[in-house]
């Protein structure tokens, strides 16, 4: 089986930690690099401030395979996130002629056309990520790629990398649904888990149909443990009486 490929996703932007604007951008990078073979491992949310924003990068960029930021590559004073990679990475900071010619093809006042370009500053050094919504482009720095925050723009950048990182095994899922509380099933599944330390069971509960319920996930590479891990599960659910659902792989335990 080929390695893991790891992810930390940064998001940046006090506007999120004001809870002014929800994030959504960490869920579409997770599923779309998972379904690429490279697993988020880890995820920050920190405010547009310079030191703990070079900080940040400094510290996970030498952790993880890949780093992804989204946020603060905007026209306006507190965008500096451009800055702060520059400053990570200890090279000066640059105007990009690519991007620099992408916003100039908007014509502007004098003053408006200074600002847009100040989303054309990237370290020097960096190659660029597209933006097919057309604005201007991200960018990356050696493992670090940096993306727009608006939703739309950023998982337009994000699907112009696809194919063109290094990937992993694919982490799948395999669902079983039990109508029982997760206490009465604690034990047995501290003990699967302990005998099968390849996979990752976890247990959620829930509210169907006036019913509490939990749903027992199992998560690995290799769908043949799987399935052999949820038919043991299953078996510790009918165990206490009641009677267990196999949603199968890759579920939507919604549905």
């Amino acid at each position: 089986m080929s390695q893991a490929v790891t992810a930390c996703v940064i998001v940046i932007g006090n506007e999120i930690l004001s809870g002014r604007t929800q994030d959504i951008n960490l869920n579409h990078i997770a599923t779309t690099l998972g379904g690429w073979g490279i697993q988020v491992h880890h995820a920050r949310v920190i405010p547009d401030d310079e030191d703990i924003i070079v900080n940040t990068i400094n510290e996970v960029r030498v952790a993880y395979d890949y780093v992804f930021t989204t946020g603060g590559i905007g026209p306006t004073h507190d965008d500096i996130t451009a800055v702060c990679v520059a400053k990570a990475f200890d090279v000066p900071i640059i105007q990009h002629p690519e991007i620099a010619e992408r916003i100039r093809q908007r014509p502007a006042p004098q003053d408006i056309m200074a600002s847009r370009l100040l989303m054309a500053r990237v370290p020097e050094g960096a190659s660029l990520v597209d933006n097919p919504s057309g604005g201007p482009q991200g960018f990356a720095m050696h493992n670090v790629y940096v993306m727009a925050g608006i939703p739309r723009v950023m998982q337009a950048m994000l699907s112009t990398l696809e194919g063109k990182l290094q990937s992993g095994f694919v982490i799948r899922s395999h669902t079983v649904r039990a109508y029982t509380g997760e206490s009465s099933i604690a034990d047995a599944l501290a003990q699967i888990q302990l005998d099968n330390p390849d996979a990752d069971i976890g247990s959620y509960p829930f509210l169907r149909d006036d019913r509490y319920g939990t749903h027992l996930v199992i998560r690995g590479a290799d769908t043949t443990l799987l399935a052999q891990i949820a038919a043991a599960v299953m078996e510790a659910v009918r165990a206490i009486g009641e009677t267990p659902e196999d949603l199968g792989l890759d579920a939507d335990a919604n549905a």
